[in-house]
């Protein structure tokens, strides 16, 4: 008999999702769910009731995101071990999730014996990332990043804003917004506005 099982806790703001994780989890000899939030702020919360040994994280979260849950949470407790669970597959978002501290990266269509596998990994103190998302980060690996200001200009782009309005809103020059959208397109490989937005959502630089 196994006296001390992996203490599991699941984030995510879909019932049917949360409750499907909880069974698979329930259901391994060596593993226990001890908690379900569905929201960021609830996640923090219930950490710090819980402290559970693995944490599965939804990237998007009603309140923030489940990287800024993550940071929150490590920010008390260092060794938090959190698996960012996912639909999205963008590089930026991987990149990021791992640079603040996930253990794992793992989309939301892995079948359940692999992710009970990859809890189990993480729990040994190992690091999981599946060979199709170290794919996405190996195809851009050493491009130069955006800017917090250039983030901020593909998402008014994004939104159908016009360079004007972008200067209005942004409180900077026409001139400087088509100074920035030169620098964004060469570097996401772009030939115009919209190819930049949907090369920006595609590898999570944003979300729209």
């Amino acid at each position: 008999m196994i006296s001390e099982r992996i203490r599991v806790l699941m984030v995510d703001d879909h019932p049917l999702l949360s409750e499907g994780l909880i069974a698979v989890v329930q259901n391994q000899p060596d593993m226990l769910p001890v908690g379900q939030a569905s929201s960021g702020r609830e996640a923090i919360q219930l950490f710090d009731e819980c402290r559970p040994d693995v944490t599965l994280m939804d990237l998007r979260l009603p309140d923030m995101s489940g990287i800024d849950a993550m940071i929150a949470i490590r920010a008390k407790f260092h060794g938090a071990r959190v698996i960012i669970l996912t639909t999205f597959s963008g590089d930026a978002e991987i990149q990021h999730a791992l640079e603040a501290g996930a253990r794992a990266y793992m989309l939301k269509t892995m079948p359940p014996h692999e992710l009970v596998e990859v809890i189990r990994q993480v729990h040994a103190g190992k690091k999981r990332i599946p060979s199709e998302i170290a794919a996405h980060l190996a195809e851009h690996y050493g491009d130069d990043r955006l800017t917090g200001r250039e983030v901020d200009i593909l998402c008014q782009l994004a939104r159908g804003n016009r360079n004007r309005d972008i200067a209005d809103k942004l409180f900077i020059s026409e001139q400087t917004v088509k100074a920035h959208l030169k620098h964004i397109m060469g570097k996401l490989g772009a030939n115009d506005r919209t190819q930049a937005v949907a090369i920006g959502v595609r590898r999570g630089i944003i979300q729209f």
